[in-house]
């Protein structure tokens, strides 16, 4: 009977210990973060809910809330005529009633976002929370989120899903389109978080640099939003998120094998960094950026490694070389 409970305390501890030897550093605790639950403003709603017919005195009444859209002068005629026009072109209107189907309810990005907000305020306390906003941008698909000073602002007309067909009219490929769906708000937030956060000091001169660089920069997104699914994160669908993992080692020994990590050739930056629908160089079915990939396992590796060095630091650090030197990455068979 003693036997039997050592084996069992034994095999207790083994499991703890194993739990705590592979847990994810960015799973932290942040609710002693103290701050407002995040409110997305409305302004696609209450634009467009102003009677044309009183154009100029309902701008005025909303525009001590948006002013971050509405500060100029109102009584400018030319400006006015300006945004009658895009109220009345179709295609503003057919935008923001699609996004008034599909986004009447804003809370579960609301909810997200403000747990995204209490990471970046955890790990840099200095942060000042923007203003977030709401807007139909007309199909300013290059920037789906902008975060200016103290102000965030989502175009909701770029997340209305691959079967809208005014993107594909617009000349968006599939693969772009499978990407500007709801679960893609909060990571696009984040990411414009950490280009807020951090910009390489440095162009890298080297394809492990430019990797590092972008592994540094996914990892920053993963400690924002550790919780939203690795493949969302990544800009991947779910099978190539499946081909990746699968795949790792092969494409490690690709640029290992080719003498890879060292080049300065700006085709194969290209190759292994460069966004598509897959990595041409691969298969159809891997995904794109396999370069960022490989550069975030190193930074994990990195960070896992060397518990002493906090996010601050691994930002900090310039010397790619060094990082994968000290991470040991070495992926699984």
């Amino acid at each position: 009977m003693k036997l039997k409970q050592f084996t069992f305390l034994v095999f207790i501890l083994i499991s703890i210990l194993g739990c705590n030897w592979h847990k994810n550093r960015l799973q932290v605790d942040v609710s002693h973060v103290k701050i407002a639950d995040v409110k997305i403003h409305r302004y696609d709603q209450d634009l467009f809910n102003i009677p044309l017919t009183n154009l100029q005195s309902g701008l005025e009444k909303i525009q001590h809330a948006y002013y971050f859209f509405l500060g100029t002068d109102l009584s400018d005629q030319k400006k006015l005529d300006e945004m009658r026009a895009y109220l009345e072109n179709p295609r503003s209107i057919d935008f923001q009633k699609t996004c008034e189907r599909q986004y009447k309810d804003l809370s579960k990005v609301e909810k997200d976002l403000t747990d995204a907000f209490r990471h970046w305020k955890f790990y840099f306390p200095d942060a000042k929370v923007p203003r977030v906003y709401s807007y139909i941008s007309g199909g300013d698909y290059n920037n789906p989120v902008q975060l200016v000073d103290s102000v965030m602002i989502i175009a909701l007309d770029t997340y209305l899903g691959k079967d809208f067909k005014p993107y594909f009219a617009d000349g968006l490929a599939l693969y772009q389109a499978e990407r500007m769906t709801e679960d893609h708000i909060v990571p696009d937030c984040a990411r414009e978080i950490a280009n807020a956060i951090y910009q390489p000091p440095a162009a890298p001169t080297t394809l492990l640099g430019a990797m590092v660089e972008a592994g540094k920069h996914q990892y920053l997104i993963d400690a924002l939003i550790p919780d939203i699914p690795g493949y969302v994160k990544m800009n991947y669908t779910q099978n190539q998120y499946k081909w990746v993992q699968k795949n790792e080692t092969h494409v490690w020994a690709a640029l290992i094998e080719n003498r890879l990590l060292y080049s300065s050739d700006g085709q194969y930056f290209q190759m292994f960094l460069s966004d598509g629908p897959y990595t041409m160089e691969f298969s159809k079915q891997s995904p794109p950026r396999l370069g960022e990939w490989i550069g975030l396992q190193i930074i994990r590796s990195y960070m896992n490694k060397n518990p002493e060095i906090t996010l601050q630091m691994m930002l900090q650090e310039t010397d790619a070389q060094k990082i994968l030197t000290l991470s040991g990455y070495k992926p699984e068979k």
